[in-house]
């Protein structure tokens, strides 16, 4: 289990969406949000709540990812070239957490992230133990040898929930990844719709 096990159905249940498209997901269920007053909380969102919940989103999916980390991001998003909201997502598809997730090495951005800490992960042969260490293109990410065998690595390899996306090349018999470019915002396979210029808006404000 994870440390945030619980978190990712709060979240779905309170942004009223499957976020991370998993069948045992509440909204499933119920598509309204949590407490006595869920099912009569659908009036107009201003666009201060619009900008809101779609970063609470983008933060939430990425592992619950601190405020003071996320604003980081922003930063740097704005700083380089081109669109700012793309580069904001290029940056969260490169946290080594988000690159063990979409290489299929475990089920969850939850369990990444603890699967990372526990220095079951290597980067061009050394081991890296921060989830939020930004890979480069053309970085080799390996379950270490000891780990290949773990029951959570050989059950993510099966999952037939979601597909590696094109931006990463995978070897799951050697347990070998590498990030072949940045992706955009229409390569990552999000399960429901992300939308970083909004996050920029609203920080921007």
């Amino acid at each position: 289990m994870t440390k945030r096990a619980t978190s990712k159905y709060k979240l779905d249940r309170r942004m009223g969406q499957n976020i991370w498209g998993r069948p045992k997901s509440p909204v499933n269920r119920r598509e309204y949000g949590p407490g006595q007053h869920g099912q009569r909380r659908k009036g107009k969102m201003s666009d201060f709540g619009t900008q809101l919940k779609a970063k609470q989103k983008l933060k939430g999916y990425y592992g619950n990812i601190s405020e003071k980390q996320f604003r980081k991001y922003y930063a740097e998003a704005i700083r380089l070239k081109g669109d700012s909201g793309e580069n904001l997502i290029g940056l969260l598809e490169r946290r080594l957490d988000a690159v063990v997730y979409r290489a299929k090495f475990v089920s969850t951005v939850f369990a990444a992230r603890q699967f990372v800490n526990h220095g079951h992960v290597r980067v061009n042969g050394k081991r890296v133990n921060i989830a939020s260490y930004q890979v480069k293109v053309g970085d080799t990410v390996e379950v270490k040898e000891a780990s290949r065998q773990l029951e959570i690595v050989l059950v993510a390899n099966q999952l037939a929930e979601r597909d590696v996306p094109d931006y990463i090349e995978v070897d799951h018999a050697k347990q070998v990844a590498k990030v072949t470019r940045i992706p955009g915002l229409a390569e990552v396979p999000y399960a429901v719709q992300m939308e970083p210029n909004l996050v920029v808006e609203f920080y921007s404000r």
